[in-house]
């Protein structure tokens, strides 16, 4: 699938499922490239919620347009550190024949992420939750939310 075609893709609404032994968690149908188009995933961790770590997954084109946010970055150290951070914090998965992501040890432990997950759709991308911290940036979220709906005038 080239990375034009993945942008029809919406990961919306939220699932909650087991992991089975070998950490592995499936995604959603709707949120699956078709078998011919198996496509490459980034997998990162994301430390940037109040309510805690969580996993971000990254498909090609937005991917694509957070490293360019990187590259615009003019402070050369704050740069090479987010390169860094970025480096050894990421990971690039694909699905398996069954649709599931498996997520590296050492990751799911940063996100708390141990026999339950629930994957969380934004719109471009999507973020793997362990339950209870992702309850808590829910509540966090409701607020800003309506906030932010109120201000857009719709």
């Amino acid at each position: 699938m080239s990375n034009e075609a993945n942008n029809d893709t919406s990961y919306s609404l939220v699932y909650q499922h087991s992991l089975d032994d070998k950490r592995r968690v499936p995604v959603p149908f709707r949120w699956r490239p078709t078998p011919n188009d198996a496509i490459e995933f980034k997998l990162a961790v994301w430390p940037k919620h109040a309510a805690g770590t969580c996993l971000r997954v990254f498909p090609p084109a937005p991917w694509a347009r957070f490293l360019a946010e990187i590259e615009a970055i003019q402070d050369v150290s704050k740069k090479a550190a987010m390169k860094r951070m970025m480096g050894v914090n990421t990971t690039s998965i694909k699905l398996d024949a069954a649709g599931r992501l498996a997520l590296p040890e050492e990751m799911a432990k940063e996100a708390d992420i141990t026999s339950q997950a629930v994957l969380v759709g934004l719109l471009d991308r999507f973020e793997i939750w362990s339950p209870s911290r992702y309850a808590e940036a829910k509540s966090q979220d409701q607020p800003v939310w309506k906030q932010v709906l109120e201000s857009m005038g719709e």
